[in-house]
């Protein structure tokens, strides 16, 4: 058996010449020259040279015949329990494919940029391109006409229905695509977020966009003030994004999610507590898991008094997509011959 270094380079090229469609020859050469540069492996270079030339002839069409990886079995079990077996397997599926790249237009006119990008138009407005090189290259970067937030992430600000002049705050803003959102609408923008250094981010997207709001490094459950809009996108267990992100599900095991669960709970808490009267607040987690989602609506529903979930009104929702509680439900098998979308939940919440 190969050392596991050797085994990086097979996977690394076979992954460049399969997925990429890099040539075959360049990669064969690449990798051989690493593997000669190092201890453990260059006696392997003999192995790796034959082997991706054998992936580079016969490889390519192997590879798209291969079946979608499984999530491991701590996840898939959970999941196949809330969702069933079937679309589970549709959910991976999408993730095995190559994610598309989703920008959100900073003047609203979704149209133009596709057609100048050659993208497409997603429902609730994101450019969708199927085709694109290095992102700060694009048009329109430099200029801070859009950023990159997936279609599902982009939803929520949508449906917390912001006015010009509103008093708005974003907990959690990191790294700042929801709070350029809501800053683009006209609102008066306070983001939050724990980390100095990912608020540094936070600013820098703001100057690149010509956009504005206050920035504040702080704890989220000490926070205080008085708003008529808040979005909390709570920390949660990400597994809604692991089409872009694969190594999640080998990263973790679960045995955290309870008191990201936990933590969840108390967000909403003090949240709710941040809002004037009348005001409204969006709860959503990038997860797959019915805990950071369904369940966290209807324990605070539970918890408060006069708590309300108002069901969405937006003209591109899918009627399936709305649970019972009135929260929306999105998963990465939805929209799948359009190249899917993280999975996602929210629910707009007022409190009377």
């Amino acid at each position: 058996m190969p050392p596991a270094e050797a085994m990086v380079l097979l996977r690394l090229g076979t992954v460049e010449i399969c997925e990429e469609g890099a040539a075959a020859h360049g990669v064969v050469n690449a990798m051989v020259s690493l593997a000669q540069k190092h201890k453990s492996t260059k006696h392997f270079k003999g192995l790796i040279n034959a082997t991706l030339r054998k992936v580079g002839g016969e490889g390519r069409g192997k590879w798209r015949s291969l079946p979608a990886p499984q999530l491991p079995k701590w996840l898939r079990k959970p999941l196949g329990d809330d969702y069933g077996k079937a679309t589970v397997a549709a959910m991976e599926e999408v993730q095995a494919m190559q994610p598309p790249l989703d920008l959100t237009v900073k003047n609203g006119d979704s149209q133009a940029l596709a057609e100048k990008l050659g993208g497409e138009v997603m429902p609730g407005g994101s450019v969708r391109l199927r085709e694109f090189g290095q992102v700060s290259k694009l048009p329109g970067f430099k200029e801070g006409d859009w950023w990159v937030q997936d279609m599902a992430a982009a939803l929520p600000v949508q449906l917390l229905d912001l006015k010009p002049g509103e008093k708005a705050l974003d907990l959690c803003a990191a790294p700042g695509g929801k709070t350029m959102q809501m800053a683009a609408l006209g609102a008066d923008v306070t983001a939050l977020d724990l980390s100095e250094k990912r608020m540094t981010r936070v600013q820098e997207n703001l100057d690149r966009t010509g956009l504005s709001a206050k920035l504040v490094t702080g704890d989220a459950l000490e926070h205080q003030g008085q708003y008529d809009a808040i979005l909390l996108d709570a920390p949660c267990s990400a597994t809604g994004t692991m089409r872009r992100h694969p190594d999640l599900a080998r990263a973790k095991d679960g045995s955290d999610f309870p008191g990201l669960f936990e933590l969840q709970e108390r967000m909403i808490d003090h949240a709710l507590t941040l809002l004037a009267p009348g005001g409204r607040l969006v709860f959503c987690t990038c997860s797959l898991l019915p805990d950071e989602g369904e369940i966290q609506t209807e324990d605070a529903l539970k918890r408060h008094d006069g708590l309300e979930i108002i069901k969405p009104d937006l003209p591109f929702i899918d009627p399936a997509w709305i649970k019972p509680e009135g929260g929306i439900r999105l998963r990465p098998d939805y929209l799948a011959d359009q190249g899917g979308m993280d999975g996602f939940y929210m629910a707009l919440m007022r409190k009377t």
